[in-house]
């Protein structure tokens, strides 16, 4: 099974900890990629809207945002562990989400993000996990992914891992094994009914809106071009 694994700090601490013990739980054999922000993408999407309006390649960021993108095209499991900030995922996380915008079924989905299996691993003092899981959640929905599963991890004792008390990690790696054990089956999930009707909704909006067009935008240009949608007739001449 292909990884690709999306850590939302550089720290080697409760997440760093989290990550490992679920990794370890999945067995061997696998191929892993794993990416650290924000030193693998160390800049803020800056909103010049080039990936909406030509090409995301054109990016001034490409060189960090697409081998991350083509990782999570190639791989079967995507995992993406961050510790809560402020309630939310951490500000490095939302960055990369926002440059994966442009590939939302709404503008440029591609087909191969409807056969992945998603893992959000969080961990926080207290047990409120619930808003970072949905930003990382909201996304990978709109790119196109049908099984999401959270395994929020509530410390309770404090933020350094190794000064919990034993149980408590004890506890922390039973649930987190427990919790990998239901993704030990390679197989893809089935296209949930969620993404099939997002999906549907934006091919409708793209159909409408590339009949008005004269010149295709480039989103509509994609979905011609990937024969999700077909051109209108007066631009087939």
């Amino acid at each position: 099974m292909k990884i690709t694994v999306i850590t939302g700090t550089e720290q080697k601490g409760c997440t760093y900890r989290i990550k490992e013990i679920f990794l370890n739980a999945l067995g061997t054999g696998h191929e892993i990629t794993q990416y650290y922000l924000p030193s693998d993408l160390p800049d803020f999407c800056c909103g010049c809207k080039i990936c909406f309006l030509h090409d995301e390649n054109l990016c001034p960021h490409a060189a960090h945002v697409v081998p991350i993108w083509n990782s999570l095209l190639e791989s079967d499991l995507l995992v993406f562990a961050s510790p809560v900030y402020a309630l939310r995922t951490t500000a490095q996380m939302k960055s990369l989400l926002d440059h994966l915008c442009v590939h939302w079924m709404v503008h440029r989905p591609d087909e191969r993000m409807f056969s992945k299996k998603a893992v959000i691993l969080t961990n926080a003092v207290g047990p409120i996990q619930k808003g970072a899981q949905s930003d990382i959640a909201t996304s990978l929905r709109w790119l196109g992914v049908s099984q999401i599963r959270t395994l929020g991890i509530g410390l309770m004792e404090g933020i350094i891992f190794n000064q919990l008390s034993d149980k408590r990690q004890k506890d922390i790696t039973r649930k987190t094994v427990k919790f990998a054990k239901k993704f030990k089956n390679p197989s893809p999930p089935h296209n949930g009914l969620k993404v099939r009707g997002l999906f549907a909704l934006c091919r409708l909006l793209h159909q409408q809106a590339a009949r008005k067009e004269v010149i295709l935008s480039a989103d509509n240009r994609y979905w011609v071009e990937k024969g999700f949608i077909k051109p209108s007739i007066k631009k087939q001449g």
